[in-house]
């Protein structure tokens, strides 16, 4: 049976260190950042505005859990959806478990290794729309996968994801574009050699990508691309956070 499109709906990062990462993406993607108000104090929220679009995570052993960010995609039934995983040749690296209050979720891993949250929260309440380029939310996710092709036939069957435009990028092959029912979100290809694994990248709309790459430097960031002109008119960046977290960034100038 053909499912309805799964959204990303949350984001979040793994950090060793959540007051250093706070200081780092506070100044450069705008957010404003508040504890969560969880037991222990390690999650803070990321406000853009008055809308909640994500988290930090503080994650002492980062020996085990490098810096990275993780994207939530809807599941209807977490427990499920985790036995598609392992079905369509993936695995599944944190068996479905509850957040008390929160929802259920499953950390997940598709046949190459790039991972992605399983999320089905308790609430119904839907992200908020924003104009697309609105500063501080995700404007665009990019899957870097161990290989384009197969990988779209996993997260097509998964997730019931469809295809939109096609870049042909010569040697780099095919940059494939997709949408989750209402426009396209993001793109996926094969990853290059200089990438060393299979990875979800998630950018992250400023306003202007020279003053953000300033603001990387100044606040111990690097930029490991661009920033680079897009068909679609925008300005992209990618870089690494203090700790060596990848992040991206989007502005509609320059």
């Amino acid at each position: 049976m053909t499912r309805n499109p799964s959204k990303f709906i949350w984001y979040d990062m793994i950090t060793p260190d959540l007051k250093a990462a706070a200081a780092f993406y506070s100044p450069v993607a705008g957010w404003r950042i508040e504890d969560s108000g969880m037991p222990g104090g390690a999650y803070s929220i990321l406000w853009a505005g008055d809308i909640m679009v994500g988290g930090l995570m503080e994650e002492k052993q980062a020996a085990q859990v490098p810096p990275k960010w993780n994207g939530y995609i809807y599941s209807p039934g977490v427990d499920d959806d985790a036995k598609r995983v392992k079905t369509l040749g993936g695995r599944i690296c944190q068996e479905p478990a509850d957040i008390p209050g929160i929802g259920r979720f499953a950390v997940a891993a598709d046949p190459h290794g790039a991972t992605f949250n399983l999320f089905k929260p308790n609430s119904s309440e839907t992200p908020a729309k924003v104009a697309a380029g609105t500063p501080g939310h995700i404007g665009w996710r990019e899957l870097h996968a161990g290989d384009g092709p197969q990988a779209w036939t996993f997260y097509e069957t998964m997730f019931g994801w469809t295809k939109d435009q096609g870049l042909d990028m010569g040697a780099m092959g095919i940059y494939q574009i997709f949408a989750a029912g209402d426009g396209a979100i993001g793109a996926m290809m094969t990853k290059t050699k200089d990438m060393p694994q299979p990875i979800w990248l998630y950018y992250f709309n400023v306003d202007g990508i020279d003053a953000a790459i300033a603001r990387i430097e100044k606040h111990g960031g690097k930029v490991t691309m661009g920033p680079h002109e897009v068909p679609t008119k925008q300005w992209i960046v990618q870089g690494t956070d203090p700790q060596g977290a990848m992040f991206a960034l989007l502005s509609n100038t320059k």
